[in-house]
């Protein structure tokens, strides 16, 4: 929960990637009170019983959205795709705002890389900014369980690519979201 404010409050992509391995961590210790708690909580030394106590909540609302929207198995929050939603409109803004030059050279070097992309997920139906939070989650996935296949190397390349596309997205989100950016202005 204070790792999850502090993040969403810099950075929304970290926010939004940290929330999804979180859902995963929640799904493996089997939405356990007791596993959460001694494995998520306790362990969190440098907090008074009472974060401890709000943290736990914390992480039991999660369990309890998940749960709520079906995703016990497998899926990502509403909360954090309608985040995504989000950020795809900012992203289409920038295409063809002028304040979006910058990006639109960095969204030129990934752009041709999505057909193989989506072709690694299986085609989802999903848009071009959600596909690129998969892949970033995919690598992140990759990395802490040390798997390589056919993919994992076409995506860690892919990953350098659209690394900087999401942080500068994600720096236009949260600079447009507290009013220090108007995207239809003239550069």
């Amino acid at each position: 929960m204070f790792i999850a404010q502090k993040k969403r409050a810099e950075n929304i992509a970290e926010y939004i990637l940290y929330l999804w391995q979180l859902e995963d961590l929640l799904r493996a210790l089997q939405f356990s009170p007791e596993a959460i708690w001694n494995q998520l909580v306790e362990p969190q030394s440098a907090l008074l019983p009472e974060q401890k106590q709000q943290l736990f909540m914390w992480y039991m609302e999660l369990v309890s959205l998940l749960k709520e929207e079906g995703k016990v198995e497998f899926g990502h929050l509403q909360h954090t795709l309608h985040l995504i939603s989000d950020m795809h409109d900012l992203h289409t803004e920038l295409l063809i705002q002028p304040i979006g030059k910058k990006y639109r050279e960095v969204w030129s070097r990934v752009g041709g890389e999505l057909p193989r992309l989506k072709a690694v997920f299986k085609n989802l139906n999903v848009t071009d900014i959600e596909i690129c939070f998969r892949a970033l989650y995919a690598v992140m996935l990759y990395r802490i369980k040390g798997v390589q296949d056919d993919h994992s190397q076409y995506i860690n390349d892919v990953i350098t690519l659209i690394s900087p596309l999401i942080a500068m997205l994600s720096d236009f989100y949260l600079k447009n979201e507290r009013g220090e950016v108007d995207i239809y202005r003239e550069e």
